[in-house]
């Protein structure tokens, strides 16, 4: 599907050329065809106010690869030749952010616009790591230098929503339309300046159905080691992303291949070593690319918990087998795998209490009460908890019956849960009843006295 939308999109109005005079390629509107009002009206406005105060401003990146490959654009960026200092006072809300790359965040509501200086060449003002990872780097250049900058040809591209120009610095267009992922300068020098650039190859390769370069795919598996000097929180935004890109099982299966889940997903190995480990996940991340194809978003909670959950389950049951009560075994499993995984990726504590959540309700669903059911029905996490049973449910660990019943409920409105809850007891489909034990067991009634044994006078 990907590949005939870039087909019929680019490769219709782009022709395969370069500029005779070695500049830029500049395409205009009815070459590029870019739908205006798909563009966010916020990344427009940055754009306006930048080019009223004499300075330029375009929207750049994914946002424009993904438009021309006619894809929804989860964000916008704008690259400009203003410095953030210049920016800010610009606008309303804006905030200057960041110590290795200084930028500026426009918020409008729920909106965060990425407005960012032209990045000038590298230099030995750069300050740099042993590997050559740039730690810090505020050289601001034109927007030539810029484009020299970004890491893939496909990214490189500068969208200007006012003229409506899309100008081209090194054949990004093209390889769009011939659907090949490049690394613009020499390969093993970008990948050490930002290792995450490793990753980002395969998901844009994944995501646009694409294949990595050759050059751009060679230094990569030697060099996977040095993903583990970036900070965690890039990784797992990153990883996260990749997990999202709509084509997510494969991108898992390629990161594997060179070697770079390690540092992200260390488990990855343990996992499909496990007799159903690999089918769980694939499950999984097929349901995840349905919710990208259809536009709704996806819990980094779930996603997480779905990743783990076949040796966390592979655990928790070998733990029982020990004599373990059911609850305590699932904990100390849940704290096992997240300890194991954690040590590469350190996951947001917000995830691993989504993670907690999904877990701990699994057992409740096959032996719980009325009143424990709506208890875990104002669950925050309860729709994801039902979402996570069909899936096991798919994976045959639990009865399909029982986990449609829990989707009906979850479904259904006031008066249909009620009824559902009410009908419990007779119902063959759902959950087994369970009656709690009052504490220091059953109470003796009083017997009574003699007093009270003895007739009422006015019954003799």
């Amino acid at each position: 599907m990907v590949k005939k939308t870039i087909k019929n999109l680019v490769g219709r109005f782009f022709p395969n050329q370069k500029n005779p005079d070695g500049g830029p390629q500049r395409y205009e509107h009815d070459a590029h065809r870019i739908n205006k009002r798909r563009v966010s009206r916020h990344a427009i406005k940055v754009c306006e106010v930048l080019a009223q105060h004499g300075y330029e401003g375009y929207i750049v990146g994914g946002a424009v690869r993904d438009l021309l490959a006619g894809l929804e654009p989860k964000d916008f960026d704008v690259a400009t030749n203003a410095t953030p200092e210049q920016i800010r006072p610009l606008f309303r809300r804006a905030r200057i952010i960041g110590r290795r790359f200084r930028l500026v965040h426009v918020v409008f509501g729920r909106e965060v616009i990425e407005a960012s200086t032209f990045r000038g060449v590298s230099d030995d003002a750069q300050h740099t790591d042993q590997h050559g990872r740039i730690l810090r780097d505020n050289l601001f250049g034109s927007q030539q230098d810029d484009a020299a900058r970004r890491d893939f040809t496909l990214n490189a591209l500068y969208y200007d929503p006012i003229s409506e120009v899309v100008i081209d610095y090194h054949n990004g267009v093209a390889d769009l339309q011939n659907r090949i992922v490049r690394m613009i300068g020499d390969p093993d020098t970008r990948y050490r300046e930002d290792p995450v650039r490793m990753m980002r190859a395969f998901r844009f390769a994944a995501k646009l159905d694409a294949t990595i370069e050759p050059a751009t795919l060679a230094p990569i598996q030697s060099l996977a080691p040095l993903l583990g000097n970036v900070p965690g929180s890039r990784l797992v935004d990153e990883f996260i992303k990749l997990l999202t890109c709509g084509n997510a099982m494969s991108s898992l299966t390629a990161l594997r291949d060179a070697g770079l889940h390690k540092p992200v997903f260390p488990l990855m190995d343990d996992i499909w070593a496990l007799e159903e480990g690999k089918a769980f996940i694939d499950r999984a991340l097929n349901r995840t690319d349905a919710r990208v194809r259809g536009g709704r978003p996806n819990s980094p909670g779930f996603l997480f918990a779905a990743l783990l959950w076949p040796l966390l389950r592979q655990e928790w049951q070998g733990l029982q087998k020990d004599g373990q009560p059911l609850i305590e075994a699932l904990s100390q499993a849940a704290e096992s795998v997240i300890a194991r995984q954690t040590a590469a990726l350190p996951i947001q504590r917000r995830f691993q209490s989504d993670m907690r959540d999904i877990w701990f309700m699994q057992p409740r669903f096959e032996r719980t009460s009325p009143k424990a059911i709506r208890r875990m029905l104002s669950q925050p996490r309860f729709r994801a908890a039902v979402d996570f049973l069909q899936l096991r449910a798919e994976s045959r660990e639990v009865d399909s019956v029982l986990a449609q019943w829990w989707m009906d409920l979850a479904n259904g409105n006031d008066d249909v849960r009620d009824d559902m809850i009410a009908n419990l007891r007779s119902s063959p489909t759902g959950p087994k009843t369970t009656t709690r034990r009052r504490r220091g067991g059953r109470r003796r009634s009083k017997r009574p006295s003699a007093t009270a044994r003895q007739p009422a006078q006015d019954d003799s």
